[in-house]
């Protein structure tokens, strides 16, 4: 029996079965994006078969890959991104220093709750792009009018998820906090803060990716430099390798800038000590 069950642990921890089980996990990845690419190129030849339309020819994989290989070789790609880097950063750093302490107020007085539900959901259902000329005509360069509208779509997220986590809160361990003499500062900071960490974590990773979609109209206001840019310029040109070289570039970086959230929340757990 104990060489039965040595054998079966032996076997457990070989090379072989460490290599089946990681070809097990990411199996389902490529055929996933084998598919992608598949229907994309699929869908390219198809549209690129009238003559009208041949030009699409150079938006399928092929050509985009190329492209984005020389955007990234001689810089260009870098210099997209930054701006829009900056660019979102700045609307989800706004979006947090007011989202935040909002939602945690909240969370922790009902009555404020039910005095805000009904003008908050309805400034959330506006369009943040309709806000477009208010933005161009009440800030004076065009870098702070799109941080504003950036801001104005991963606010929301943020307040609703933070006020979410707080009224999940176990109140015994805020009478835990008060009954060791704990003041109202001490327990917002040393067990609601922790407490609701991922789920403003999530909420935050909900407004990172709202806020990657509004990038690209947002960047249309009039800036020079960007992603958004670069794709309005690419479409002006009809250079449609470098636009889908783009549109893989915008798919990447939001794409690793949402693992690393996620890599963030999976970590963020938070027990109070006993």
């Amino acid at each position: 029996m104990k060489q039965a069950v040595k054998t079966t642990t032996d076997s457990l921890q070989s090379p072989l079965f460490a290599a089946g089980m990681a070809l097990a996990r990411t199996a389902p990845i490529a055929i996933g994006l084998i598919g992608l690419f598949a229907v994309w190129q699929l869908g390219c030849l198809t549209v690129a078969s009238s003559p009208d339309l041949s030009v699409f020819a150079d938006f399928a994989p092929g050509p985009a890959l190329s492209a984005l290989a020389d955007l990234a070789d001689s810089g260009t790609a870098i210099d997209a991104a930054l701006p829009s880097l900056f660019r979102v950063g700045g609307g989800l750093i706004v979006a947090f220093l007011i989202g935040a302490p909002v939602g945690l107020a909240i969370g922790l007085h009902p009555l404020l709750e039910r005095s805000v539900q009904v003008p908050f959901q309805f400034l959330r259902m506006i369009s943040p792009l309709a806000w477009m000329p208010v933005a161009v005509l009440a800030f004076p360069t065009w870098d702070t009018a799109i941080i504003f509208l950036i801001a104005a779509a991963a606010i929301w997220p943020i307040v609703f998820a933070t006020a979410a986590g707080v009224k999940r809160v176990d109140p015994a361990w805020i009478i835990v906090g008060r009954s060791h003499g704990g003041r109202p500062v001490d327990i917002i900071r040393r067990i609601i803060l922790p407490a609701v960490t991922p789920d403003l974590l999530t909420g935050i990773r909900l407004a990172l990716g709202v806020a990657w979609i509004v990038l690209v109209p947002a960047e249309y206001l009039g800036v020079t430099s960007g992603l958004g840019y670069a794709i309005n310029d690419a479409r002006d040109t009809l250079s449609y390798d470098i636009l889908a070289a783009l549109i893989l570039l915008i798919g990447l970086i939001g794409f690793s800038l949402d693992f690393i959230l996620l890599w963030a929340l999976k970590r963020a757990s938070w027990v109070p000590a006993s």
